[in-house]
């Protein structure tokens, strides 16, 4: 089925307010989970909301409780998001590290104890609509093996790049397993194999089916044994910096709750060559873009390209979403 964007934005907003977040709150997530759908990202979208709620239920998601900053080094500074939402989190401290960078020239928030940021890119796209070039990461629940090993020691841990442009921003927002696991889920609930492999089976196999990935959370790291050290890497960055909890000890727990996550925003302004900078960007689009396809039609994208597509498309057609998900929100919404 195809849901407007307004509608699916006005369904979810009520379900917050069920829910006890205050209409400010209940607006910031309503936008967010219709703002990733309306993307084509409806894996950290609307299929995310039964389990936000779920998680909201369970108490492991603190509705009235937000980030607030625990310590101050100059343009770096240190928060505790209290077990909050991690969507209201991620959003102030975004916003925090927008002013830093606007004082400074780059601003630095470290997050600790937060939880499940929903699709990392929405804060690459907030803090380009700002001015603002940013570098942002979280960590997350074990969920790949590191390289050679058997079971799951290291995260998927999304790392996310944007860049204000004119003409569209540039955003990269991507999982560090080949396919992000709520990816592989969009995949089981439409019955259908991954195009490439994107875990290993029971038997130690790389599989492109999405019940045997799942059975156990084995992901691929992108680029094998170079993915494996980029999750560890990122993962000592935000716990460090944050002075939070590491993928370890996340998974001491029985739900993945109490993240760490890093917010870096660099302003531009400050170079004073804004023509300069849509020039060399714009070089580097149009280098990429005017490639010879390996096969006929095909095109190349830039970073965030096609999501614009995406939602340029869903504003006017609807955004697709699984009946069975749809459902179970209006379900919850009673």
């Amino acid at each position: 089925m195809r849901i407007p964007s307004g509608q699916m934005q006005e369904v979810l907003y009520q379900l917050f307010i069920k829910y006890q977040f205050s209409e400010e709150k209940a607006l910031v997530l309503a936008k967010a989970h219709t703002d990733s759908t309306l993307s084509g990202v409806n894996s950290h979208g609307i299929n995310r909301v039964p389990l936000f709620i779920n998680y909201i239920e369970k108490g492991l998601i603190k509705v009235d409780a937000e980030a607030e900053k625990a310590e101050t080094f100059g343009s770096i500074e240190r928060w505790d998001g209290h077990f909050g939402s991690g969507v209201i989190n991620a959003t102030k401290c975004t916003n925090r590290a927008i002013e830093l960078a606007k004082l400074h020239g780059m601003g630095l928030v470290a997050l600790r104890n937060t939880n499940h940021w929903m699709r990392g890119g929405t804060y690459g796209w907030q803090a380009a609509e700002a001015g603002c070039i940013s570098i942002l990461f979280t960590n997350t629940q074990p969920n790949m093996p590191p390289w050679g090993g058997r079971d799951s020691r290291t995260g998927n841990n999304p790392f996310v790049v944007s860049i204000p442009r004119q003409q569209g921003h540039v955003v990269l927002d991507m999982a560090l397993s080949q396919f992000a696991f709520g990816k592989i889920n969009d995949y089981k609930l439409k019955g259908e194999k991954l195009p490439f492999p994107g875990g290993w089976d029971d038997n130690d196999d790389l599989s492109n089916d999405p019940e045997k990935i799942l059975a156990k959370e084995r992901g691929l790291p992108i680029g094998y044994w170079k993915g494996s050290a980029m999750s560890m890497i990122l993962d000592m960055l935000a716990t460090l910096l944050s002075a939070g909890d590491s993928t370890y000890r996340v998974s001491l727990r029985e739900y993945e709750i109490g993240i760490s996550q890093v917010f870096l925003c660099i302003y531009p302004e400050v170079f004073n060559d804004k023509s300069l900078q849509e020039k060399l960007l714009n070089e580097i689009i149009d280098y990429t873009h005017n490639v010879e396809p390996m096969q006929p039609g095909n095109s190349t994208f830039y970073p965030g390209e096609r999501a614009l597509q995406t939602r340029a498309s869903n504003l006017k057609d609807g955004i697709p979403v699984s009946d069975e998900v749809w459902q179970t929100v209006l379900e919850l919404l009673g």
